[in-house]
């Protein structure tokens, strides 16, 4: 997934991180009312301000764009690492339920969601972001085992799926607001269920 993700290093101040904040607002705003197939280089530079060659010199293409976009935005990788794994899954779940009570976040899954469902580069580039996401997340579970929390062959992927799924279901199934007691619930599931090797490989 390296030609998808954005080119070079952005300084965290400057007129870097105003071009990359000033492109992915407009990817964001456009993704409010165009499919992610109709999506262009050319539809961000004139909403952007910021001119095409730009644009392709730093990410490439607009999958680059989409795919920084959604790590950007996303709950998922923004979370801390308390020392304590029932502490991590709570903040995690958390940032998650608090990344998708906006609306236009709720859009964006939804509309990556969709586009996923009947075009095929849609698809890889959002596996491919969940899957850089995952390999985030993942590490919080790693390191429990390590301090002896989690069973030695507790399965990462399969507890961080535990995790949001239920935020998903709410979001793209059940269609309600999202519950403030989800995160509580579910992560206090997720630990115990984790503790009792509910998540083991074998």
């Amino acid at each position: 997934m390296t030609d998808l993700q954005p080119h070079g290093m952005f300084r965290p101040g400057g007129r870097t991180a105003r071009t990359r904040e000033a492109v992915l607002t407009a990817a964001l705003e456009e993704l409010d009312s165009t499919e992610f197939r109709e999506l262009t280089i050319d539809k961000l530079a004139r909403r952007s301000g910021v001119h095409s060659a730009t644009i392709r010199r730093r990410w490439r293409t607009v999958d680059g764009v989409v795919c920084d976009l959604l790590t950007e935005r996303s709950g998922f990788v923004r979370f801390s690492d308390t020392g304590d794994f029932r502490k991590d899954l709570r903040v995690l779940a958390e940032a998650n339920l608090a990344f998708f009570s906006t609306q236009r976040n709720r859009n964006l899954l939804e509309r990556m969601v969709t586009a996923a469902t009947h075009d095929q580069r849609a698809e890889q580039l959002f596996r491919d972001c969940i899957d850089d996401s995952s390999q985030e997340t993942n590490q919080l579970v790693h390191r429990a085992i390590v301090r002896g929390e989690l069973p030695p062959d507790t399965d990462p992927d399969a507890v961080i799926t535990a995790l949001v799924a239920p935020i998903y279901y709410h979001i793209l199934i059940n269609r309600r607001p999202l519950d403030p007691d989800l995160a509580h619930t579910t992560a206090e599931t997720v630990y115990h269920a984790a503790r009792a090797g509910a998540f083991g490989g074998s």
